[in-house]
């Protein structure tokens, strides 16, 4: 019988709206938030797994169940961030919710209802999900390193498949970030980790499995 002890801290519901934004060169790209004054709160490694039904029904659905495990990795910019398990549930907005202004929402920015409950850190975390009938459909790994300023929250992610600055936060303080760093609303990228992984992958004529750091 697997089980755990400690208990869970359930985030309040988010409604997350987000972009993407390719980086061609780290170091300039550091060097300009540096500049901006956002806070650098730490660098991790982050171990993702995607949990779904066995006929990928989440996927299908734009719904997302992922577990993440973080572990503290510094870099010269960075100090180390903190260990941490973080179960995150993610589902399209609600129907009510479509009006003009959210399709347009929708149109520039990645739009989702998100849940998140930090978990007591465990390996049996995996093995409690399986048993509940979810299967890992995909893991990914990356390092981030964590900035935030006012409205902003700034995540400077390093993936096998590319770096990516996530900007997450109000719309208008998404595009006046963005304008700060040399972005434009024509460089928003609304793809998933798995969308982009998948999408290098047939750039380089591979098939695509798990967007894993090579050991």
């Amino acid at each position: 019988m697997v089980g755990y002890t400690a208990p869970l801290t359930l985030r309040q519901d988010n409604h997350e709206v987000e972009v993407k934004l390719a980086v061609p060169d780290l170091l300039f790209l550091e060097d300009r938030i540096q500049k901006t004054g956002a806070a650098c709160i730490g660098r991790v490694f982050e171990q993702n797994v995607i949990f779904d039904t066995p006929d990928l029904t989440f996927r299908s659905s734009g719904r997302l169940l992922r577990l993440r495990t973080e572990t503290p990795a510094k870099s010269e910019i960075a100090p180390a961030g903190r260990c941490s398990q973080v179960l995150t549930a993610k589902a399209p907005p609600r129907r009510d919710s479509a009006k003009r202004g959210r399709s347009e929402l929708q149109r520039k920015y990645k739009d989702r209802l998100e849940f998140e409950a930090v978990l007591s850190p465990s390996p049996n975390w995996p093995r409690i999900l399986s048993g509940l009938g979810f299967v890992p459909s995909f893991r990914y790994e990356k390092y981030r390193t964590v900035f935030r300023l006012p409205g902003v929250h700034l995540d400077l992610d390093e993936t096998p498949a590319g770096t990516f600055l996530e900007l997450e936060g109000d719309p208008a303080s998404i595009d006046r970030t963005a304008r700060s760093l040399g972005y434009w609303p024509r460089d928003y990228i609304r793809l998933t980790y798995w969308e982009l992984y998948a999408a290098d992958c047939l750039r380089r004529g591979v098939r695509p499995t798990n967007m894993v750091f090579d050991t």
